[in-house]
């Protein structure tokens, strides 16, 4: 049996400073699509609110990277508008918070950069993303499995992590043919009786 299982991996020191880039790219998208939903149930205050879709936000961030300089991929970018009108849908606000990608900040939103399964790849210790080989410390062999979808993202102390959902094989359980299951049931009269119909009835003193 097949089972989906997320695996985090440490992502290497020297790779921090390509991905604090991908992050404020990321949150650049994300405060466009907070923007651009609060602007449009302003424009529409009098009629029902509408929230916009995931497929709705990546038509308007279509040719984002020429516009604004975003470098992160078209794949990050739907998957951002995406997350996005999900968040929206789950607290049905007028928007949602702001990404703060100023580290000086309180505010300050740890990095999260996501990513569909056909956008990273893996090979040689190293994956691949946006044209970049990042370095790993790979505990699990990720040659063995096929990546999926997941994301990049930061801790409190500036370490950076690989998420990635993988599919493994696991065994199932099942219970040997000639052995037999009893259940109990607790009672009032007797203390407890079985699924066979025996009681089982306390010691009186």
């Amino acid at each position: 049996m097949e089972i989906t299982k997320t695996l985090k991996l440490r992502i290497k020191d020297k790779h921090a400073k390509a991905m604090l880039a991908m992050a404020r790219d990321v949150n650049q998208v994300w405060n466009f699509c907070n923007e651009t939903q609060f602007r449009s149930l302003k424009r529409y205050c009098n009629k029902p609110k509408t929230w916009l879709s995931g497929f709705d936000l990546q038509k308007l961030t279509n040719g984002f990277s020429k516009c604004e300089g975003v470098t992160i991929g078209s794949a990050t970018q739907q998957q951002v508008c995406e997350e996005f009108a999900t968040r929206l849908r789950q607290f049905k606000r007028q928007r949602l918070n702001w990404r703060v990608s100023d580290r000086k900040s309180p505010k300050y939103s740890l990095g999260w950069v996501p990513f569909k399964a056909r956008a990273v790849t893996y090979r040689n210790g190293q994956v691949r993303f946006n044209g970049i080989n990042i370095g790993l410390w790979d505990s699990y062999g990720l040659s063995k499995y096929t990546l999926k979808a997941g994301s990049f993202n930061e801790d409190s102390r500036g370490r950076w992590y690989l998420n990635v959902a993988v599919r493994v094989e696991v065994e199932e359980k099942r219970v040997p043919a000639d052995t037999s299951v009893l259940g109990i049931d607790l009672g009032l009269k007797a203390l407890a009786t079985y699924s066979n119909g025996q009681a089982f009835e306390p010691r009186r003193r």
